[in-house]
């Protein structure tokens, strides 16, 4: 039997602080204050559970590749990259917010290609094909609400939580294009090789979020 250490990659940010609440109610704590410290991996209260704390883009990645066996990511960052080699067994329910478009206040399409900045290509590409709109993508890191701003771009693709950044900005959400929450995945061979380990801390995990969603 194979008895090895689980691996969970977790999303640095907002997500890590809703994340770790709802660890704790599955049983998983890490061992010191993940929050004052440097280190980057963390021993647990289970002996074979190991949290490690990266980018949110990144979490994908170690899963995809079995450098971590699960991870907690936004669907947003899972619509971007695709979920080869990854399972997606559960919706956390948590961080939630919506991928838009966004454009100035009044905005009028323009009779050019549309030109739209975005960190989210792939999402953005697809949501316009299907609309029938021809646009350019420009792919930016941050600070979207630049873009239109200094004439880089007619418009933007990205998370809105409460729009409040995007009214300072003179901007306002047009069309939602996905509801964004934190999931919980899974890399497809360690699902194979550490069936049972992973389907019991899925199993602990799906009660704490059955639990929480009562309670709220």
């Amino acid at each position: 039997m194979n008895n090895r250490k689980l691996t969970l990659a977790l999303n640095k940010g907002r997500i890590l602080r809703e994340t770790l609440p709802l660890l704790a109610r599955a049983g998983i704590e890490p061992l010191e204050d993940m929050s004052a410290s440097r280190k980057l991996v963390f021993p647990t209260t289970r002996d074979d559970v190991q949290l490690v704390v990266m980018r949110g883009v990144d979490v994908p990645v170690y899963v995809r590749h079995g450098a971590a066996d699960l991870g907690i990511v936004g669907k947003d960052t899972l619509l971007e990259q695709g979920a080869d080699g990854i399972y997606e067994p559960l919706d956390l329910g948590i961080a939630p917010c919506r991928l838009m478009t966004a454009a100035p206040l009044g905005f009028t399409a323009p009779q050019r290609r549309l030109r739209v900045a975005t960190k989210f290509v792939n999402v953005a590409r697809n949501y316009f094909a299907r609309q029938g709109v021809q646009v350019e993508l420009i792919k930016l890191y941050g600070a979207m609400e630049l873009a239109p701003t200094m004439d880089l771009a007619d418009m933007i693709v990205d998370i809105v939580d409460t729009g409040n950044t995007l009214r300072a900005n003179g901007m306002e959400p047009l069309e939602e294009i996905a509801r964004v929450t934190s999931r919980l995945i899974v890399n497809k061979a360690s699902m194979r090789s550490q069936h049972g380990a992973i389907n019991r801390l899925i199993e602990a995990v799906e009660r704490a979020v059955a639990a929480e969603s009562q309670a709220a």
